[in-house]
């Protein structure tokens, strides 16, 4: 005869039963933050892959990234010297340019990348669990370890063309962080767009054009007339470009005033980009 044990569920104390209260849910943008770092080693091992097949087939490996912002200065140098010669600040014009190339080109590679690497990474998403989060922060983190290489030949055009080098340089990674938050904020806003409307990605090369014309970069701020000072400070990247600048062009820390705005700019795109980015972030798997 078989014997049945009949088990009192009551001596399993309910009170260590995990209960899920929705009334104490904790916010999607502050339970990101955690998962961001729960899955730190994951985010280190996407910025390592990003670099790796970047430069894998490469010859000249991640020397292009310092050839890259090079190639680039020599062309504007030799078009728009003499243009803007009269007009320019007491720094050389390559030095001017490369250093506004840096600032733009980790902005607009951050961004981009920020949007695909969400794009090509709908499967994944879709099977596993992972932060949303950390495609977009894997992508600025690549963008920074290249800004970085960047800063490279920066230097060695400095120290060509016998730029001043003064103590306020050691304010760069001050300015490298603020651009870094504004363009992880933009980076998670716009790719929360791209993921219901995927014209977004194509729209928003144009727009990266226009607004990289629209903002002194290869021209001195100088020429800018009058009239138009106030829709220039409207644009983020004017006030970047000047913090970052600062130190070089100026041989000076930047004003408070530009280190205030640029650092409001920076905080407050950051913090709504990601509020923006985790209120969706549940939706991201079926709209890919």
């Amino acid at each position: 005869m078989v014997k049945f044990q009949v088990v009192n569920t009551q001596t399993f104390s309910d009170k260590k039963k995990p209960l899920y209260d929705s009334a104490k849910r904790v916010s999607p943008a502050i339970a990101e933050i955690r998962e961001i770092g729960n899955y730190r080693h994951l985010l280190a091992q996407l910025v390592r892959r990003d670099i790796l097949t970047r430069y894998k087939r490469s010859f000249l490996g991640v020397a292009w990234t310092m050839l890259n912002p090079l190639g680039t200065m020599l062309v504007m140098t030799f078009v728009f010297s003499n243009i803007f010669k009269a007009s320019m600040p007491s720094v050389p014009f390559p030095v001017y340019i490369l250093s506004g190339l840096v600032v733009w080109n980790f902005f607009a590679q951050g961004t981009n990348a920020s949007m695909s690497g969400l794009v090509w990474g709908g499967n994944l998403l879709q099977r596993i669990f992972v932060p949303r989060t950390i495609f977009a922060v894997s992508a600025i983190g690549t963008a920074l370890v290249n800004t970085v290489i960047a800063l490279v030949p920066l230097v060695i055009v400095m120290l060509i063309s016998k730029a001043t080098f003064s103590w306020a340089l050691l304010f760069m990674p001050v300015a490298i962080l603020l651009i870094t938050c504004f363009t992880l904020g933009f980076g998670l806003m716009i790719s929360s767009m791209a993921a219901f409307f995927p014209d977004v990605m194509e729209m928003y090369q144009i727009l990266l054009t226009a607004w990289m014309y629209l903002t002194p970069i290869i021209y001195p701020e100088t020429i800018i007339p009058e009239r138009f000072h106030l829709v220039y400070r409207l644009n983020p990247m004017y006030w970047f470009l000047r913090v970052f600048r600062a130190p070089i062009v100026d041989q000076a820390l930047p004003s408070l005033r530009d280190f205030g705005i640029a650092s409001g700019i920076a905080i407050v795109m950051l913090i709504v980009g990601w509020l923006i980015f985790t209120s969706k972030s549940d939706e991201y798997a079926y709209r890919i």
